[in-house]
């Protein structure tokens, strides 16, 4: 098991960061739906990362030529695609097995997709159920709840589906569904997910609208869509865990260059900045998705808050906010997110259980927690597989010496984020 300690720094940082990884959401994207196109797409700053080359990887056994030039990458698309003779592995990556459940329900051939022990273990039910609904045929462990997952395309019926969770993945699969119904289709969800999907795929040529009584329309593909031209923005999420390393740090300032700064992925940073920390936005572009920098600056300490509303929007940010909430005055209290509790690990147990470690007052409810700010101690924390419970713990070092345990998970994301992390204080 491989543990790494990050020592506490009493130094301020101020620096410009362009090294923040490509965005990860983005990138498995940029894999998938250039196969709905029959002309090469252009993608640069692709996430070289584990679980997003797992969904290139998956691209190339469906018959798609891909061409890599460190980040910049071409895929031509098959012409139909093709039935792989092995399994498709997505490696770690929940956002892989599930969009790829809800694509390949609609094209001819069979496929296997499984995953690391980690993803194995994680529900599937929540898309697999409705892709059976609107006719895919798809089976695997207990009924379809957990992987290898075994999908038989063909034909698929439009539908009117209202999602019981406010989820992007459950979204993107029953759009991409949807792509291949022969009428239009309808999807809803009670609160507004994160919506990657259906920018790109409209910036590709695809018909997807959010209509006034709250329904996204889902027009049917009548023929391939344009290829991607695209340049990865900086990960939002990724780059979170230095804005709360700036925003505990007195006297510290960073920048994050280029980053999606898309109202779905930028709550998180709301919420930093209602907790006291001063937040800019800049942006500079907006084709695909707005892009521009993002400026924080430590502005003394931080308050608690409560967060209850647009959880689908910061979900991915929690254990990194949970940090600041840890060292924060006052108590911090999280509800409405008990999609946490279905993540690389069940993130409720697994923050709550390394901010005990550091002597941190928490109460645990099934949809969210209780954080009591105070001083972080020294401890030893387990990560249990999730990278992004370790990169929050490796923040969290920087107020207070950490040794956390299982860290390789770190590279299913974010490769470099020791090597920027070492420019603020010392990891070993």
């Amino acid at each position: 098991m491989r543990i790494v300690k990050v020592f506490k720094s009493s130094k301020a940082f101020n620096f410009e960061c362009d090294s923040i990884a490509p965005d990860k959401s983005i990138s498995h994207r940029c894999a998938m739906f250039s196969l709905l196109s029959d002309k090469t797409s252009t993608i640069d700053n692709f996430l070289l990362a584990e679980d997003t080359l797992a969904s290139l990887s998956i691209a190339k056994q469906l018959g798609a030529k891909v061409k890599i030039d460190k980040s910049h990458i071409e895929i031509n698309p098959p012409k139909e695609l093709i039935e792989p003779n092995n399994i498709l592995d997505c490696g770690n990556a929940g956002t892989g097995m599930r969009l790829y459940s809800g694509l390949l329900a609609g094209f001819d051939g069979l496929f296997i997709l499984t995953g690391d022990k980690y993803l194995r273990e994680r529900p599937m039910g929540r898309v697999i159920k409705p892709l059976r609904d609107i006719g895919a045929r798809i089976d695997g462990r207990e009924d379809g709840q957990l992987a290898p997952i075994v999908i038989r395309g063909g034909k698929l019926k439009p539908f009117r589906y209202k999602s019981l969770v406010a989820s992007a993945q459950v979204k993107s699969a029953l759009i991409l569904a949807g792509l291949k119904a022969y009428s239009k289709s309808y999807y809803r969800e009670d609160r507004l997910s994160r919506d990657h999907t259906e920018r790109m795929l409209n910036g590709m040529g695809a018909n997807i609208n959010l209509l006034d009584n709250g329904w996204l329309e889902i027009k049917p593909l009548k023929k391939p869509l344009n290829p991607l031209n695209i340049r990865v923005p900086a990960d939002p999420s990724s780059g979170f865990f230095f804005a709360v390393a700036s925003a505990i740090t007195p006297n510290s300032s960073i920048i994050l260059k280029d980053v999606t700064l898309n109202p779905t992925r930028v709550e998180a940073y709301r919420v930093l900045k209602e907790m006291g920390a001063d937040i800019e936005f800049i942006e500079k572009e907006n084709l695909y998705e707005p892009i521009g920098d993002i400026s924080i600056r430590y502005n003394g300490e931080l308050k608690g808050v409560t967060v209850s509303r647009n959880i689908a929007w910061l979900i991915d940010e929690l254990p990194a906010l949970a940090i600041a909430m840890a060292v924060a005055k006052g108590e911090s209290i999280v509800k409405n997110a008990k999609e946490l509790r279905v993540k690389e690990s069940d993130r409720i147990s697994s923050v709550l259980d390394g901010l005990n470690r550091c002597g941190i007052k928490t109460i645990e409810r099934d949809d969210g927690y209780d954080i009591i700010g105070g001083e972080l101690k020294s401890a030893r924390v387990n990560s249990y597989g999730d990278h992004r419970v370790a990169m929050s713990f490796a923040i969290a070092g920087i107020k207070s010496s950490m040794e956390i345990e299982d860290v390789a998970c770190i590279d299913t994301s974010f490769p470099n984020f020791f090597e920027i992390l070492s420019e603020i204080t010392e990891v070993k």
